[in-house]
C-alpha cells in the first residue's frame, strides 16, 4: 500500500483534463467495447421442416454459433421426409480470420492505451526528455490508426458474410427435403446481430480517435519546430575577385581625371601678408589700360 500510496502521491493526473491523456481514455473505453461486442457474441436461428408425413416434420430446427465464426463447422440435422435417420448438414463459410483480426487490434489497443495513460501520468517527465518518448508514441499511434481501418473495413465485409450465410432463408436451401414441393420450409427465429453492428461501429469511432490523436503526440515531437523552423533558402552567391584589381582597390575614381569635375589645386600656395591680408601663391598680373586708350 505504501508503494501505491507514493505513485499516486507522485502522479500528475492532471494531464487527463489535456487532449493528450483525455482521448488515451476515450482510447481505452472504446477498445474494450470493440472487441468485446464481438468477442462474447453467440447468435441462433430457428427453421422448421413440414414433411408431407408429418411423423417426419421437425419444427424446431435450432442452429447456434458463435465467434471466431467458422461456420464451416457448424452443423445441424434436418429430416429427409423420405423415412430413416436425419441428414447432417453444415454452415458455409469461415470467417474467423477477419474477427480474430479485429478482437486482437482491439485487445492491443486496450493495453497500449493503458500503459501510455501510465506514462503520462507517472513518468511524463521522461516521457518529454530529448522528445524519445513522443517519436515512439507517435509512430504506434500511427500504426493503431492504420490497423484500426484495415481491421474495421475487414470485419464490416466479414459480418456481411456472417449474416448472409446464417440467413435462415439461405439455409433452407441446403436442406434436400425442402426441394420437394409438398414439403414445406420456413424461418422460424432470425438470428440478432445488433451487437455485432455495434463492433463495426465501435471499430470506425476507434480510427478516428487513434487518427485524432495523432495531432496532439504530434505537437509533443518537437518535429513541429522542424517544420515551422528557421528555414533560410539560398541566395546566388557572386563570383569571387580573382586579385584586388578586380574588387576596386587599384581602380581610378571615375569622377577623376578630365571629366568636367572640380580638380583642386592642391599645389597652390598661401598665406598672410604683413599688412594682414591673405595672398595666394601665384603671382598677381598687373592691368593694362593701353587698350583702353
Amino acid at each position: 500500500m505504501d508503494v501505491v500510496n507514493q505513485l499516486v502521491a507522485q502522479g500528475q493526473f492532471t494531464v487527463v483534463k489535456q487532449p493528450l491523456g483525455f482521448i488515451k481514455i476515450l482510447q481505452w473505453i472504446f477498445a474494450i467495447f470493440a472487441f468485446s461486442t464481438c468477442g462474447s457474441y453467440s447468435g441462433m436461428f430457428k427453421m422448421s421442416v413440414e414433411c408431407k408425413n408429418r411423423s417426419e416434420s421437425d419444427l424446431g430446427i435450432e442452429v447456434e454459433f458463435e465467434y471466431p465464426f467458422r461456420l464451416h463447422q457448424v452443423y445441424f440435422d434436418a429430416p429427409t421426409c423420405r423415412g430413416g435417420n436425419p441428414e447432417r448438414l453444415f454452415l458455409v463459410g469461415d470467417y474467423s480470420s477477419s474477427a480474430e483480426f479485429f478482437v486482437t487490434i482491439g485487445v492491443f489497443s486496450f493495453l497500449y492505451s493503458m500503459a501510455a495513460l501510465s506514462v503520462y501520468c507517472f513518468i511524463l517527465e521522461k516521457y518529454r526528455e530529448n522528445n524519445k518518448g513522443a517519436q515512439i508514441d507517435f509512430v504506434v499511434t500511427a500504426v493503431f490508426a492504420f490497423m484500426w481501418l484495415v481491421s474495421s473495413c475487414a470485419w464490416a465485409k466479414g459480418l456481411s458474410d456472417v449474416k448472409t450465410a446464417t440467413d435462415p432463408e439461405k439455409v433452407i436451401t441446403l436442406i434436400s427435403a425442402c426441394d420437394e414441393p409438398e414439403n414445406r420450409c420456413r424461418e422460424v427465429y432470425d438470428p440478432k446481430v445488433s451487437g455485432l453492428n455495434t463492433s463495426v461501429a465501435f471499430g470506425f469511432i476507434n480510427l478516428i480517435l487513434w487518427v485524432g490523436n495523432l495531432w496532439f503526440v504530434f505537437k509533443e515531437t518537437g518535429w513541429m519546430g522542424a517544420f515551422a523552423g528557421t528555414y533560410v533558402p539560398s541566395q546566388e552567391k557572386q563570383p569571387a575577385p580573382d586579385s584586388f584589381g578586380q574588387a576596386g582597390y587599384g581602380q581610378q575614381d571615375p569622377y577623376a581625371g578630365s571629366q568636367g569635375g572640380y580638380q583642386p589645386d592642391y599645389g597652390q600656395q598661401g598665406g598672410y601678408n604683413e599688412d594682414g591680408g591673405y595672398s595666394q601663391g601665384y603671382e598677381q598680373q598687373p592691368t593694362s589700360y593701353s587698350n583702353q586708350m
